[in-house]
């Protein structure tokens, strides 16, 4: 009988493991979950709040902006993405940081959408929810209708990824997977990259009538040593403000230089008004 005290011991064990697993999936149901219930108003034109600095709490100096030689923020980089910012950051300083989107055409990425400095909506329906901006194209679909993240087999990298999620009350909670990092995308002009293990929680409400907030929660395994949160303010822009599309080739007159990558400034006529130094 004594012999069979460790398989017995080991059962027990195993059964408790198997219950508290079973409780906690329990407890932290699937991300991606049907709607039930009202959906909030969230019609309208937005407006984000704060500039382009992508997470303003710790922004250095304080009142920077985004491609401002030497600004910089504070995310949870391990030394080696640590180092890669600051050669990233001096980059900026010299103008030769790459911006993707200085290629007309090429989709903002998330979390930058969360960023952008134009128009915002919001479409709430039961079964998705869109995020569109009028810097385009630019759109994150995320689906409320239970399905899953796509498996291993069918994701790969994409600039706003795959976003499942559900509603909490007002709340919309969602997660996204599979993006690009910095293989074609940045988070802002101050030089943040993110890697392609990068994924994010978000949630989305309205503090007031007029303001929209978006929380997200950043982790990224291979280029962060803890969760990186950052909070987004978008405010209801007043009377009847619509969005108009345009192309960002339109009177452009920032191209960047396909030999020395420099972002140039060009005249009414097409010519370089840059002073040389």
């Amino acid at each position: 009988m004594r012999m069979r005290l460790p398989a017995v011991a080991a059962a027990l064990c195993l059964a408790a493991s198997t219950a508290a697993a079973a409780a906690a999936s329990a407890a932290e149901p699937p991300m991606g979950r049907a709607t039930t219930g009202p959906l909030p108003d969230w019609t309208g034109v937005w407006a984000m709040q704060g500039g382009t600095i992508f997470d303003r709490s710790t922004a250095e100096p304080a009142n920077t902006q985004a491609g401002a030689p030497g600004a910089r923020e504070r995310p949870p980089y391990n030394a080696a993405w640590e180092a890669k910012y600051l050669a990233n950051i001096e980059k900026v300083r010299s103008d030769r940081f790459p911006d993707p989107i200085s290629t007309c055409g090429t989709p903002i990425g998330f979390p930058r959408i969360l960023n952008a400095p134009d128009g915002y909506e919001f479409v709430v329906t039961p079964k998705q929810t869109w995020i569109l901006t009028e810097n385009g194209p630019n759109a994150l679909r995320i689906y409320t209708d239970g399905r899953q993240h796509l498996g291993p087999d069918e994701i790969w990298p994409t600039y706003t990824g795959d976003s499942v999620g559900h509603w909490e009350g007002d709340t919309l909670v969602f997660s996204t997977i599979g993006l690009r990092g910095e293989e074609g995308t940045i988070v802002d002009r101050t030089g943040i990259v993110l890697s392609q293990k990068a994924s994010a929680v978000t949630r989305i409400r309205k503090t007031d009538p007029q303001t929209l907030e978006a929380t997200v929660v950043i982790t990224d395994p291979e280029a962060f040593v803890r969760p990186w949160t950052v909070t987004k303010r978008f405010r209801r822009m007043p009377g009847d403000v619509r969005i108009m599309d345009y192309a960002c080739a339109e009177n452009n007159r920032n191209p960047v230089d396909p030999v020395t990558g420099k972002t140039l400034t060009l005249d009414a006529a097409g010519q370089v008004i840059d002073r040389a130094r």
